[in-house]
Protein backbone atom coordinates (compact mmCIF):
# COMPACT_ATOMS: atom_id res chain seq x y z
CA UNK A 1 0.00 0.00 0.00
CA UNK A 2 2.94 2.47 0.81
CA UNK A 3 4.44 1.76 -2.90
CA UNK A 4 1.04 1.92 -4.46
CA UNK A 5 1.24 5.86 -2.43
CA UNK A 6 4.63 6.41 -3.50
CA UNK A 7 4.21 5.83 -7.08
CA UNK A 8 0.41 7.81 -7.07
CA UNK A 9 2.56 10.90 -5.46
CA UNK A 10 5.28 11.11 -7.77
CA UNK A 11 2.51 10.88 -10.64
CA UNK A 12 0.78 13.62 -9.39
CA UNK A 13 3.85 15.74 -9.02
CA UNK A 14 5.43 14.96 -12.55
CA UNK A 15 2.07 15.66 -14.02
CA UNK A 16 1.86 18.97 -12.17
CA UNK A 17 5.41 20.36 -13.01
CA UNK A 18 4.50 21.14 -16.69
CA UNK A 19 1.07 23.16 -15.15
CA UNK A 20 3.70 25.03 -13.08
CA UNK A 21 6.21 26.20 -16.03
CA UNK A 22 3.10 27.05 -18.21
CA UNK A 23 1.94 29.46 -15.30
CA UNK A 24 4.86 30.98 -15.02
CA UNK A 25 5.44 31.79 -18.63
CA UNK A 26 2.49 33.34 -18.64
CA UNK A 27 3.00 35.79 -15.80
CA UNK A 28 6.72 36.49 -17.49
CA UNK A 29 5.18 36.68 -20.95
CA UNK A 30 5.13 40.07 -21.98
CA UNK A 31 2.56 41.96 -24.33
CA UNK A 32 2.28 41.12 -28.12
CA UNK A 33 1.23 43.23 -30.98
CA UNK A 34 0.65 42.91 -34.36
CA UNK A 35 2.50 44.26 -37.72
CA UNK A 36 1.06 44.53 -40.97
CA UNK A 37 2.45 43.74 -44.19
CA UNK A 38 0.19 45.54 -46.66
CA UNK A 39 0.54 47.64 -50.45
CA UNK A 40 4.50 47.17 -49.39
CA UNK A 41 5.37 49.18 -46.08
CA UNK A 42 5.05 47.50 -42.36
CA UNK A 43 2.05 49.17 -40.82
CA UNK A 44 1.58 49.15 -37.03
CA UNK A 45 5.05 49.14 -35.42
CA UNK A 46 4.42 49.49 -31.43
CA UNK A 47 5.77 52.68 -30.08
CA UNK A 48 6.11 51.01 -26.81
CA UNK A 49 7.78 47.65 -27.36
CA UNK A 50 9.85 46.21 -24.68
CA UNK A 51 12.06 42.73 -24.09
CA UNK A 52 9.97 39.89 -24.04
CA UNK A 53 7.05 41.32 -25.90
CA UNK A 54 6.12 39.43 -28.99
CA UNK A 55 5.83 40.69 -32.73
CA UNK A 56 3.33 38.52 -34.74
CA UNK A 57 4.01 39.86 -38.28
CA UNK A 58 1.05 39.29 -40.69
CA UNK A 59 1.44 39.90 -44.18
CA UNK A 60 -1.38 40.72 -46.22
CA UNK A 61 0.21 41.26 -49.61
CA UNK A 62 -0.33 39.26 -52.47
CA UNK A 63 3.77 38.39 -52.10
CA UNK A 64 6.35 37.30 -50.06
CA UNK A 65 7.68 39.35 -47.41
CA UNK A 66 10.18 38.97 -44.82
CA UNK A 67 11.12 40.83 -41.71
CA UNK A 68 14.52 40.56 -40.80
CA UNK A 69 16.54 42.49 -38.49
CA UNK A 70 19.63 44.26 -39.68
CA UNK A 71 21.53 43.33 -36.52
CA UNK A 72 20.70 39.62 -36.84
CA UNK A 73 18.11 39.45 -33.65
CA UNK A 74 14.94 37.88 -35.92
CA UNK A 75 14.35 37.16 -39.75
CA UNK A 76 10.76 36.04 -40.50
CA UNK A 77 10.20 35.21 -43.83
CA UNK A 78 6.27 34.91 -44.97
CA UNK A 79 4.19 33.65 -47.94
CA UNK A 80 1.09 35.86 -48.88
CA UNK A 81 -1.40 35.63 -46.29
CA UNK A 82 0.90 34.18 -43.63
CA UNK A 83 1.97 34.93 -40.02
CA UNK A 84 5.27 34.86 -37.94
CA UNK A 85 5.67 35.50 -34.18
CA UNK A 86 9.38 37.02 -33.04
CA UNK A 87 9.69 37.76 -29.22
CA UNK A 88 11.97 40.62 -28.77
CA UNK A 89 15.30 39.35 -27.22
CA UNK A 90 16.88 42.89 -26.67
CA UNK A 91 16.83 46.15 -25.92
CA UNK A 92 17.64 49.24 -28.73
CA UNK A 93 17.04 50.32 -32.02
CA UNK A 94 16.58 47.46 -34.56
CA UNK A 95 16.51 48.57 -38.27
CA UNK A 96 13.81 45.88 -40.36
CA UNK A 97 13.94 45.48 -43.59
CA UNK A 98 12.11 42.86 -46.27
CA UNK A 99 14.47 41.20 -47.94
CA UNK A 100 12.61 40.81 -51.03
CA UNK A 101 11.62 44.58 -51.12
CA UNK A 102 14.44 46.99 -50.09
CA UNK A 103 11.68 50.21 -49.99
CA UNK A 104 9.82 48.43 -46.81
CA UNK A 105 11.83 49.14 -43.65
CA UNK A 106 11.22 50.07 -40.12
CA UNK A 107 12.21 50.64 -37.00
CA UNK A 108 11.26 49.33 -33.61
CA UNK A 109 12.43 51.10 -30.91
CA UNK A 110 12.83 48.07 -28.17
CA UNK A 111 12.77 49.20 -24.33
CA UNK A 112 14.53 47.02 -21.47
CA UNK A 113 11.90 45.03 -19.56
Amino acid sequence: MIKYLGKVSAAVLLASVPLLASAGDAQSAGKQYTVVMANMRFSGIPADAKVGDAIVWDNRDTVQHSATARDGSFDVRLQPGKTGRTVLKKAGTIAVDCLFHPTMRATLKVSPN
